[in-house]
């Protein structure tokens, strides 16, 4: 843990060692043509990523269609900026309407211009971002650690900061802890956030990664393996979900095309494979739109 929380930390404080990235302590010297705290048209040339965006994957799909909204109405919703120098903007949120603004090739954007040093900048883009639905659960406590260790905010400040529980909070940063294998299986989806739960608590690295690997051999139920975590003997033959026809973690191959398909669809799916080739494809949706859409992908 103590490498990661060192690469969390290495971007920003280049950055903050920088008095040139930091307009608060040359104000005076920036020539300003739109006031800053209003909001202006920019011109989408003049603006820079944010490094420090906690989202690591933007759907294609999703944001070719949002640019294709973009030609007919226009953005709707402002970004946000902050004020780096003469005609020089860095994004604090917005990265969405950005990257769709550039696919449909507009020039100008509307931005809402801050005037935020670094540190500022930091917690408000990730603040921004950790609201969003659509964050894994290890992109949000990366955000939440980076969050904490950069404005050096305690559990509890932290909480107060992005509007949860500390005991949500502490969940979600104690998955940091879990073998990077257990990680990825998270952010893959496949795993749930109460089988973390559980893993978390197993100090022991192989026995964490056993457990990990019995959960999707034989498909567990959160309670099952709060079971097995507890040295609970299971007779795992007459699971419900019938394990012995499982063949095991999914193929690579069929990972894959599970991912694409579920950035083709930007909808959760889960795939149930059995030994003799055959299985189920589950696709999720939140409400009546996401069925409409993903009806539509279909036609």
């Amino acid at each position: 843990m103590a490498k990661q929380k060192k690469a969390l930390g290495r971007g920003l404080s280049a950055i903050l060692s920088n008095p040139s990235t930091d307009i608060t302590q040359s104000q005076s010297n920036i020539e300003i043509k739109t006031p800053l705290g209003a909001i202006g048209e920019l011109l989408i040339n003049t603006i820079e990523v944010n490094p420090f965006q906690p989202r690591t994957h933007f759907n294609e799909t999703a944001l070719n269609e949002l640019a294709d909204s973009i030609k007919e109405l226009g953005v709707i919703q402002p970004i946000t900026v902050r004020k780096l120098g003469y005609d020089k903007y860095q994004l604090i949120s917005g990265e969405r309407r950005f990257r769709a603004s550039q696919l449909a090739s507009l020039k100008k954007i509307p931005a809402y211009i801050r005037l935020a040093n670094d540190k500022e900048m930091l917690e408000m883009a990730l603040v921004e971002n950790i609201q969003r639905e659509d964050l894994d659960a290890i992109e949000i406590a990366l955000s939440y650690k980076l969050l904490q260790v950069e404005c050096n905010l305690t559990q509890e400040k932290l909480s107060e900061r992005v509007g949860k529980k500390r005991s949500t909070v502490s969940n979600y940063l104690r998955l940091l802890s879990l073998n990077p294998i257990v990680q990825a299986g998270i952010r893959d989806h496949m795993i749930s956030m109460g089988h973390a739960r559980t893993l978390v608590n197993i100090s022991d690295e192989q026995a964490q990664l056993d457990l990990y690997k019995a959960i999707l051999t034989n498909n567990l139920s959160v309670r099952q393996t709060e079971e097995l975590a507890q040295g609970v003997k299971i007779n795992l033959t007459n699971s419900k979900s019938n394990p012995t026809t499982k063949i095991g973690p999914l193929p690579f191959s069929v990972q894959q095309l599970t991912k694409k398909f579920e950035e083709k669809l930007n909808s959760k799916t889960e795939v149930k494979l059995q030994k003799s080739g055959k299985g189920k494809l589950i696709i999720s949706f939140k409400n009546e739109e996401e069925l409409e859409h993903i009806i539509q992908c279909f036609q």
